[in-house]
This record gives structure tokens, sequence and C-alpha cells, in this order.
């Protein structure tokens, strides 16, 4: 197996030094992190031009994807399962259960979407219950009733994104991730507006380009997996109905405080959304645009995150102590690095950033705009802890250590970030402000507590099971 396991002449099975560890993790995940910026950008053009329709299908939009991301967020943190112990199979040479974690993968992601979607469709009656805008709740109703099928092949591309990443197939990612962004573009700017003798469908236009966009993208990596040499060899389509109990009780043991912690992170970024939906319609939009701005940096160490799994993974099934340590902290500090570099960006452009989403010569939008640039350079503040909650959450996943990190993410995002969000905003009537500041304190106490738990590793016994198998 000795052409799986070399990429650009690095030899991801050893690392001999800290420079050599840099190497191999800046190989490995410059194409995540420009995946994952490719990813954000479908997201990001259907908000530029809903923005182009004006402040209010912003804000239905903006609800609507705000109450699918919970759902599909948790569905990709269970799926993800499939990367650490994929890498943690390579890296112990069991090859054969590569093949069975991927297929069974597979199985989660199409029975998680069985039970997911049916909910999402309900996203009328509960807007209508939270008291949303009757308006803004019709319009988001419109975008969920299509885009929730999008559930299906989003959670298969991550079965088979997990196997591309564990194999170091990361420019295959980063390929098709951009091929998607460009037709979400052709395919919402045609469909949203009506061009070219199509009918002007607005929010409905958007969600289908979105469902669209990710059948193509889930088909195009399922071709790469059983057509590339390297790859095709796993047969993971072989007898695929063929049940592995086992595998498939492990990534649901695995993924599902991955896919809780998610959606508890997530989960408050849609609770402040609801909030703001009770201050007004500009408040909504002015979060939207800030929150893709801080989304759009959060790529970065993200995509370091998604490397930092893998490369400590692989560690871990070597049963390297020291490899894990070289792992985890050369992914903290280029994810913290990077985020350093946008708090500044953030400080000094944000009115200049936040224009590039609504149009100041609108008057409409001033007051959305204003806003916007507020909350951003809050955001620019937080950007240091943001980048390292992430990368110490996804270096603890390599160890597959999910249920405490779980814990401890759902104490910082719901009894920290939020009670201060609500406090500040409402109570001490700060309103926008205090909500970003809230979210600011939440991710803080996270990132605290992930990362003195990676430092803390070998004393509190993540590494004596590594210890029992090798």
């Amino acid at each position: 197996m000795t052409e799986d396991v070399a990429v650009a002449g690095v030899n991801p099975d050893t690392s001999t030094s800290w420079a050599a560890e840099f190497r191999a993790t800046f190989v490995l995940a410059w194409p995540l992190v420009v995946a994952q910026l490719a990813q954000n950008a479908l997201h990001t053009t259907d908000v530029i031009l809903l923005g182009w329709l004006g402040s209010t299908y912003l804000a239905a939009g903006t609800l609507a994807t705000t109450f699918l991301m919970p759902f599909l967020i948790g569905g990709v943190g269970v799926v993800g399962a499939v990367a650490p112990l994929v890498a943690q199979a390579r890296g112990s040479r069991d090859i054969k259960a590569v093949r069975r974690i991927v297929r069974q993968g597979c199985w989660a992601a199409i029975a998680l979407a069985t039970v997911l979607v049916p909910i999402v469709l309900q996203i009328k009656p509960i807007y209508q219950a939270l008291g949303q805008d009757p308006h803004a709740t019709e319009l988001a109703d419109q975008f969920i009733q299509i885009a929730a099928w999008t559930l299906f092949p989003a959670l298969g591309i991550i079965a088979f994104r997990s196997l591309l990443s564990a194999f170091d197939a990361t420019r295959a990612i980063l390929v098709i991730t951009v091929i998607g962004v460009f037709v979400n573009a052709v395919v919402a700017y045609v469909l949203i507006f009506g061009h070219f003798g199509f009918p002007r469908l607005e929010l409905r236009g958007a969600a289908i380009a979105t469902l669209l966009t990710n059948i193509v993208m889930f088909l195009a990596m399922l071709g790469y997996v059983v057509r590339h040499r390297r790859l095709k060899r796993f047969h993971v389509l072989v007898r695929f109905w063929k049940p592995d109990w086992a595998r498939f009780r492990e990534i649901f043991r695995i993924g599902t405080p991955i896919g809780l912690t998610v959606v508890a992170e997530v989960g408050m970024f849609t609770a402040a959304a609801l909030l703001m939906g009770r201050l007004g319609t500009d408040e909504v939009a002015a979060h939207a645009v800030a929150l893709q701005c801080a989304s759009i940096a959060f790529m970065v160490p993200l995509g370091l995150g998604i490397a930092a799994t893998v490369r400590v993974g692989m560690a871990y099934g070597r049963g390297n102590a020291e490899g894990i340590r070289k792992a985890g902290y050369t992914s903290l500090a280029m994810g913290t690095g990077f985020m350093a570099l946008s708090c500044i960006a953030f400080l000094t452009f944000a009115p200049h950033i936040v224009s590039v989403f609504l149009d100041p010569s609108v008057e409409a939008n001033a007051k959305a705009l204003g806003l916007a640039a507020t909350f951003l350079v809050i955001a620019g503040v937080f950007q240091l802890v943001d980048g390292a909650q992430v990368v110490a959450a996804h270096a603890l996943r390599g160890l597959s250590d999910t249920k405490v990190p779980m814990l401890l993410a759902i104490v910082g995002y719901w009894f920290v970030g939020l009670p201060i969000a609500y406090v500040l905003g409402f109570v001490a009537e700060w309103r926008g402000v205090g909500i970003w500041i809230g979210l600011a304190a939440g991710l803080a106490f996270a990132a605290i507590v992930l990362v003195t738990r990676f430092v803390l590793r070998e004393r509190i016994g993540l590494l004596e099971r590594m210890r029992k198998t090798t």
C-alpha cells in the first residue's frame, strides 16, 4: 500500500520534526481549506443574490437556512465519524476495515436523511409557533419545501469526502467543490431572477440551485471514488447492502456526540437569529451579513481541523504519542495564526466588507449596513477563540474523544453564550450588540476547555486505548 501513503513527497506515517509535521499538515490541509471556502461560497452566493432582491428576501432566506442548518450540520457531524475511523484504520494498516467503514457511513447518511427530512419540512408551523414574521415565514417555507431534500446527497458527500481526506485525495475534494460553486452560481442567478427565458422563482430558485448542486457534487465524488485507481480497489459499492452492524453502531457512537456538538454551536447561532427576528428585519439582515463574513473566515481553521482529525487519527492508529502531539499543536498554531489576520481585517475594514452584501446606495439598507458593520467588529474580536475551539475539537475527534467535548461545548454555547446574549440583548437593552457579545463568550469558553483537554490528553487517559492495542 505504499502508493496509498505517499502524497507530494510526504509520508504521512512519519513525522520526525516540527517542520515535517507542518509540511505534511499544509499539504493535506490547503485543498481542504480552499474546498471549505468554496463550500461556504455556495451559501455566500445565495446570500448575495437574495440581498440583491432586497432585505425582506434576505431575511426570509436567512430564517430558512437557519432552520435547516442544525439538521444538516448535525447529520454531517454523525457521518463525519467516518473520517477519524478511516484515518485510524489506515494508521494501523487495517485496509479491509476502510471499505466497511465507508459503506456503513453511506448507510448512516441514508438513515439520517430519511428521519430528518420530514422534520425539516415542518418549518412553517414551527416558526408560526415561535412568533416569527408571517410573511418571512411564508417565504422561508417556499425555500425549505425544496431545499430539505438536499440532506440526502449532502450527507452522502460527507461519507466519501471522509475517505478522500483520509487517503490524501484532498485536491479532488477541492475540484469537485469548485465545480459545485459554479453550478450553484449559474443556476441560482438564472432561476432567482428569471434570466434566459426561465421563470423568476426567487427563493424557490435558490432552493432548486442548492439541491441540484449537491446532487452534482455527490455524483462527481462517487464517480471519483469508484473509478480512481487508488480508491476503486476498496470496492465501496460491492455488496453495498451487506450490513456491518458493529461498524454502523461505531459510527453513531462516535458521530452522535460530534453531531450534537456542532448542533449545539449552530443551534446557538440559530437561537441568536431568532432573537434577532424579535428585534426586526434589519437586525436579521445585518446578522446574516456579519455571520456570513465570520463564516467565511471560519472555513480556514475548519479545513485545518479536518486535517488535524486525519493527522491525529493516523498517529493514534500507529500508537505514536509524539505524532499526536505534533499534529495537534501544529494545526492549532496554523488555525489561530490565520484567525489573527482575519481579526485585523474585520476590525479595520468592516464597513467596506458588509457593503458587498447590501447595496449602500439603497436608502432602505442604511440601518442594516450600520448594524452589520458593528456586528462584524465584534466577530473580529472572537476570531482567535473561534479558530482555537474548532481545531481543538477536531484534534480530539482524531482520538475518538467526542462525548466529553460534546458536553463541554453544550455548556459553553447554551449555558454561557446564550444566557449572556439574552441578558445583554434584552435585559440590558444592548439589542443586537449584546446578542453578539454573548456569542463571543460562548465560543471563548469552548476554546479554553477544549484546548485544555487536548493539552491534558495523556493525564486524563485519552491515550489508554491506544496503548492497549499497540
